[in-house]
């Protein structure tokens, strides 16, 4: 399928590797030049020259942490003119109730709600200007089905929801989308560490750790960042104009919800 988004420009945040990385490859596929942003160099440009030589578009790197003033300045002077925002990062730290303080929870609404929010604000003008645009932010599962150990993660994402179901609907109009995804596990680096943390604590085999995982999930596997990223760029795409403020589940039917 033509997605209709070639010779659009995106900035994809935390795209060196995993599902930023993924939703990076899907819209170059389709032939969007690109603005990718992570926190390491090193992977981040090794990322981007994989991209430049199996796809031929333009990508320019900002390494920074979106999470900072410093970070966000730095991705949006590179930003400028962009048509498509797909926003990201790592969730905050796993704990109980009692963990936490004031500052464990300004720094999880930094990277996972305020940031987002901050990208917003300054590149959806843009886009309403041109009459076009589109926003996909990667949140999480634990915004459908609340995860007891991760509370940090599961307020801040929820906020970030909670401001996207407003917003979307008051630019709708110009022609801009804004929806989320929400993954559940995928085979990434987060699935290996997840994996290796079971084995480890039960005294088990890598592998026994993860086919108890796989039976937890009724598709019976992982998810893949090229799903994923396909998705993503879907959303993206010139036939997804009428779908806004909407929570996308890719989780292979592991959340037992009936909406």
């Amino acid at each position: 399928m033509d997605l209709g988004i070639a010779g659009k420009k995106a900035l994809v945040c935390a795209s060196s590797k995993g599902l930023g990385l993924g939703c990076a490859e899907a819209l170059a596929e389709a032939g969007v030049d690109l603005v990718m942003n992570a926190r390491g160099a090193e992977a981040l440009e090794a990322a981007a020259a994989d991209i430049r030589s199996r796809f031929g578009v333009s990508v320019q790197t900002v390494a920074a942490d979106v999470s900072t003033e410093d970070g966000q300045k730095a991705v949006l002077d590179a930003s400028e003119g962009v048509d498509i925002l797909v926003t990201n990062a790592g969730g905050p730290p796993p704990g109980m109730w009692t963990d936490w303080d004031r500052e464990d929870f300004i720094k999880a609404l930094d990277a996972n709600m305020l940031a987002p929010i901050a990208l917003m604000k300054t590149l959806l003008p843009g886009m309403i200007d041109k009459g076009w645009g589109r926003v996909v932010n990667i949140t999480s599962v634990s915004v459908k089905a609340p995860i007891p150990v991760l509370g940090l993660s599961n307020s801040a994402r929820a906020g970030l929801t909670g401001y996207v179901a407003g917003t979307a609907r008051q630019v709708a109009g110009k022609g801009v989308t804004i929806n989320n995804l929400q993954p559940g596990i995928h085979a990434t680096d987060r699935a290996v560490s997840l994996d290796t943390g079971a084995s480890q604590a039960q005294g088990i085999s890598y592998e026994e750790a993860q086919s108890q995982r796989y039976a937890s999930i009724p598709a019976g596997r992982y998810g893949t960042r090229q799903e994923f990223g396909a998705t993503c760029a879907f959303l993206c795409s010139q036939h997804a104009g009428f779908i806004v403020g909407q929570n996308v589940l890719l989780d292979g039917g592991a959340t037992n919800t009936t909406m």
